[in-house]
């Protein structure tokens, strides 16, 4: 009977779905956290062309641990600006980690130090594909694993890049100037796909082209990211509406 039941179970379509869905997953998470380290690259070479050290740049990727921020913060540091207009800036961009907190607590449902290691790991890339998944166990599996790529592979990176940027000097002169800009582009770029989504990237784009001549350095990234807050504010009722409509019968 044993030997009966070894083939029916390797052949159970939801067996079979359930593998496939986790082998999906996994190349997710791989594939993000091998993206995600080429932008680590640009960070650690622009940090220490910015006047951070290799270690003070490994040390934003190990604490921090948000791309957005940490690109914001050696912006404003490397143009000139004050410390505190590029703390501000980082903070800005970071208070987004905190709602995506919000959406990922119920899937995880975690206590004690892996709540503290979920909060840490929380960010884009990790939210992103477990909201993707339809089960909330490969949901779970997306946020971890995506979590863990992304933290190994960019803080190599960091270190990688913060390296090279010593040893290759100007970072000028190969370009890499421009890669914050570039690494920006990158992240936004595809989830642009909802109109108010395209709508608040133009004008946020408007505003910094206008203010950048008139305040100092990280000032008008703070008043280009004031540019999604009406949009916000259209979507929220929206947003209520949609799970009044999705809550189980």
């Amino acid at each position: 009977m044993d030997e009966q039941q070894i083939p029916q179970t390797r052949s159970d379509p939801a067996a079979l779905e359930d593998r496939a869905g986790r082998r999906a997953v996994w190349r997710q998470a791989l594939s993000v956290g091998v993206a995600s380290g080429a932008y680590g690259v640009s960070f650690g070479a622009l940090a220490t062309a910015s006047g951070l050290s290799a270690v003070q740049a490994c040390a934003l990727s190990v604490l921090m641990f948000t791309g957005g921020s940490q690109f914001a913060l050696i912006g404003v540091l490397g143009a000139g600006g004050s410390g505190l207009a590029g703390v501000a800036s980082a903070v800005l961009l970071g208070v987004r980690n905190g709602l995506y907190a919000v959406q990922v607590a119920p899937l995880l449902r975690v206590r004690g130090l892996r709540r503290v290691l979920a909060a840490q790991l929380t960010i884009d890339e990790s939210t992103a594909v477990a909201s993707a998944q339809r089960a909330p166990a490969l949901g779970r599996l997306g946020f971890w694993t995506t979590g863990v790529s992304v933290f190994v592979l960019w803080n190599a990176a960091t270190l990688l890049g913060a390296l090279l940027g010593s040893a290759l000097g100007d970072p000028r002169a190969w370009g890499l100037d421009a890669a914050a800009g570039a690494a920006f582009l990158a992240l936004v770029w595809p989830r642009l796909v909802t109109g108010s989504a395209a709508a608040a990237a133009a004008g946020a784009v408007v505003v910094a082209t206008v203010t950048t001549p008139l305040l100092p350095p990280g000032l008008p990234v703070l008043a280009a990211a004031l540019v999604a807050l009406p949009v916000l504010a259209a979507r929220r009722p929206r947003r209520r509406d949609d799970q009044a409509t999705t809550v189980p019968r």
